[in-house]
């Protein structure tokens, strides 16, 4: 039989090769949710984010664990049943032979998955390399980019700890310049984040390293305000998107960034342990690959990023049924209800009195993911309460800018959950 099989995948090539890339191992559930979707396509986003019908097929694609309810998809996403599916198939696949299926076979298929995060980024398939995080997608253009003592890297005291420490290495290895803006919380107004930014650029800022949504509150800054800010001043900008793709609905080059690092795993529901870089086109030259490649390797090319040695082809290979899954749901459709979600909670909980939103309510600052605080009562006793006794698994941020709860609901949250959650923050303050 094995022979067969590999017999078979040398004689049909490309064809078993398109099949590996789009597996549907569970297509009675597949059927399910496309049902679904069938029931709502004539409702616009906004409506169907509030159809629990729908939403309820969306989340028996999912294994919830019975024992708590997470709120923290924000860290990591779980992956629906199809995903988990088909990076068990690959995994299987390739312990048959491990040499022969995953550098003969599968890894021939990264093409097609790269061709399909292209399409759902909006963007050309030489602007997208697949890596494993945002950390190492981000920690390759901080690395790589040429700069000199003295040059200047414009940040804020907001932006994820990951990244401020390899700028924080580079401060030391190189000499460069890292500076750190204060961004208000929440922040509502557009032209004064744009504005925070322009004052501090000097003559020796190269690049503005930002992040599309802040991991601590949710707020969604105005990227492409400040990209065309920056560009009018001949400034480059790196974007953290590790908690956009996959959650807003955009195209990647609409932002006219130079540079965006993201987690697959997060609001796009990968395997753990996938990410993504996206580099326009004409800067890939400037940056070195953050592993050694090939000694005539072609600086143009943005698979010289991938050069990573023996690495899990079966997680990359899975990514492909992640992007069906998300399309399925439509990313519009997808952004609409998480913020929904972010907003149903929200407002029950503000309702206490002392309860005080570290996030906009407003659609064009927030989206999935909020943050609250209760000024004058013990947060980590309350953070306690409703993690351990009323088991909710959300993130307590003690930062000097913020200090809150934040939770971060997925497309398989319920309502019924978030009341659950509404009415522990109530008892918890009365108790505590």
């Amino acid at each position: 039989m094995a022979n067969h099989r590999r017999s078979f995948l040398r004689q049909v090539g490309g064809i078993s090769l398109f099949s590996l890339a789009s597996p549907v191992f569970n297509p009675l559930l597949q059927e399910k949710v496309t049902a679904a979707v069938a029931l709502v396509d004539h409702l616009s986003p906004e409506e169907a984010a509030m159809d629990e019908d729908f939403w309820f097929s969306i989340s028996q694609a999912y294994s919830s664990s019975p024992n708590y309810i997470n709120l923290n998809n924000g860290g990591v996403s779980p992956q629906p049943v199809v995903v988990q599916d088909a990076l068990d198939r690959y995994n299987r696949l390739s312990n048959e032979g491990p040499a022969y299926y995953m550098w003969q076979v599968l890894k021939s298929g990264k093409e097609l998955i790269r061709e399909k995060l292209s399409k759902l980024a909006g963007c050309s398939t030489d602007e997208i390399s697949i890596c494993r995080n945002a950390t190492e997608a981000l920690n390759t253009v901080i690395f790589g980019l040429d700069l000199k003592k003295g040059d200047e890297i414009l940040t804020s005291d907001q932006d994820y700890p990951n990244m401020m420490n390899a700028l924080e290495q580079r401060k030391q290895r190189d000499g460069i310049v890292v500076t750190k803006v204060k961004l208000p919380v929440p922040a509502e107004d557009a032209n004064e984040i744009v504005s925070i930014y322009e004052k501090a650029i000097r003559p020796g800022t190269r690049y503005i390293l930002v992040s599309h949504v802040v991991f601590l509150t949710g707020q969604i800054l105005p990227i492409k305000a400040i990209c065309r800010m920056a560009r009018q001043k001949g400034v480059g900008v790196i974007v953290d998107g590790a908690h956009s793709f996959g959650h807003l609905d955009f195209n990647i080059p609409d932002l006219d960034c130079d540079y965006f690092g993201t987690s697959l795993h997060k609001w796009l529901s990968a395997p753990f342990g996938s990410g993504m870089l996206y580099i326009k086109k004409d800067k890939v030259a400037d940056v070195w690959p953050l592993l050694g490649a090939p000694g005539d390797f072609d600086r143009n090319d943005i698979r010289k990023f991938e050069h990573l040695g023996t690495r899990s082809i079966p997680t990359e290979m899975a990514i492909g049924q992640a992007v069906d899954f998300h399309n399925g749901i439509g990313s519009a459709r997808k952004e609409a209800r998480l913020r929904y979600l972010k907003n149903y909670w929200a407002e029950k909980v503000r309702a206490h009195p002392g309860v005080k939103l570290n996030t906009s309510m407003k659609s064009e600052f927030s989206c999935g993911i909020g943050n609250f605080n209760i000024p004058g009562k013990d947060l980590h006793k309350i953070y306690q309460y409703i993690k351990t006794d009323r088991h909710f698994y959300c993130t307590r941020i003690n930062h000097d800018d913020v200090n809150g709860i934040r939770i971060t609901p997925q497309v398989y949250t319920t309502l019924k959950d978030l009341d659950l959650f509404a009415g522990a923050v109530k008892d918890a303050l009365d108790r505590l």
